[in-house]
């Protein structure tokens, strides 16, 4: 059972996952944003032209008041799960280790400043020979 928590917590907060829920979570508060402006910006105005009905301006500050809300709630949504995912990945980062840096495989040849191959004993570009650091250090 142990082992079947441990899967699934790798498996849940692998980034592809995080990222899908975020979206999706993302997408639906969006959809209320675009609901609130059609419902309360474009539909009276389809109602204004077609039907002649007159808007009133009580009318206008209530929808202006909805869709202003809709928009609130998807930035508070969207900052609450920004926080929400800067958590977790400060948690997952906390107990991995970080890697020692690798080994140089290149250095630069002190004539020409090309970039050689760490054994090499004669630069390619310029073709000077290049010294040993360590025999240079013994001198």
């Amino acid at each position: 059972m142990k082992k079947f928590f441990k899967e699934f917590k790798e498996f849940a907060l692998k980034g592809n996952v995080l990222d899908l829920a975020v979206g999706v979570i993302i997408g639906a508060a969006f959809k209320d944003i675009v609901t609130s402006l059609t419902d309360n910006f474009i539909n009276p105005i389809l109602q204004l032209i077609t039907a002649g009905d007159p808007i009133e301006k009580a009318e206008i500050g209530v929808y202006a008041s909805n869709f202003i809300t809709a928009v609130i709630n998807f930035i508070i949504m969207a900052f609450i799960l920004f926080c929400i995912v800067k958590f977790i990945n400060k948690l997952m980062t906390m107990g991995k280790k970080e890697e020692a840096p690798a080994a140089p495989t290149t250095k630069k040849c002190p004539f020409c400043m090309s970039d050689i191959a760490i054994e090499a004993t004669r630069c390619p570009h310029c073709t000077s020979v290049i010294e040993e650091e360590k025999e240079e250090a013994a001198v």
